[in-house]
């Protein structure tokens, strides 16, 4: 059976940015348990033994050239967009230039190469008008992935994600743990698990388009997320 994406038309194909971060992950095996693509493509700046496992094809590209990997994104029905890194790993401009650039020119290829509908991971509070560095750069490339003129463009702004990483963050262990209790009376508002915003991502190619572009809040994500995803014919 083939997924069934937006306007009813058949989704075969599909390629994930950021399949190496916790939510990536998490998409790349909601996406193998449903089996809803024939075709399965990674696309990052190295190979991963997760995918390897999985038999899933990989495309190493250089992100500082990425016009040059244009057909890595050529062929595919949905694009699915996890790519981000943090200020204090990379940097301002290296965070910048990750979470906004990369992702806006990988948009605007994905377009050119038939891509109709593009699954984006934003943030909460994502403002191109915020002073604060994370939540401007987060609506900066919101606004130039809508401009790149998809079919269908579904933009998840999920709060703070529960989850475990590989990696210690302090200060982010300790906002999950309180959140995490905080889960219990107000499960909606503050925090969402990974693999709810990764069914979620999913789900939404599932489902009917609430229009050409769609933001999904935190509240929503839960709703889609823990919506069982139904196979189209």
């Amino acid at each position: 059976m083939a997924a069934t994406g937006g306007g009813g038309s058949g989704a075969r194909s599909c390629f994930v940015l950021g399949a190496s971060g916790v939510t990536g992950q998490a998409l790349l095996r909601e996406l193998r348990a449903r089996g809803l693509f024939a075709r399965v493509t990674l696309i990052g700046c190295r190979r991963l033994s997760l995918a390897e496992e999985s038999g899933t094809a990989v495309v190493v590209v250089d992100f500082e050239r990425l016009s040059e990997h244009a057909a890595a994104f050529r062929g595919h029905d949905v694009g699915f967009c996890c790519l981000g890194t943090t200020r204090s790993k990379a940097g301002a401009d290296g965070f910048v230039r990750v979470d906004r650039d990369y992702v806006a020119q990988a948009a605007e290829l994905a377009r050119a190469g038939g891509c109709k509908h593009f699954v984006m991971l934003s943030s909460q509070g994502a403002n191109e008008h915020s002073r604060f560095l994370y939540l401007r750069v987060k609506g900066e490339v919101e606004k130039l992935v809508q401009a790149v003129g998809f079919d269908r463009c579904t933009i998840l702004r999920p709060a703070v994600l529960l989850c475990a990483r590989q990696e210690f963050r302090p200060l982010e262990w300790l906002t999950q743990r309180v959140l995490g209790a905080v889960a219990w009376f107000f499960p909606t508002a503050y925090s969402v698990p990974v693999q709810t915003v990764a069914r979620a991502m999913v789900a939404s190619v599932l489902q009917p388009g609430g229009g050409k572009v769609e933001v999904l809040e935190n509240k929503a994500i839960h709703q889609l997320g823990k919506a069982e995803p139904q196979l189209g014919t």
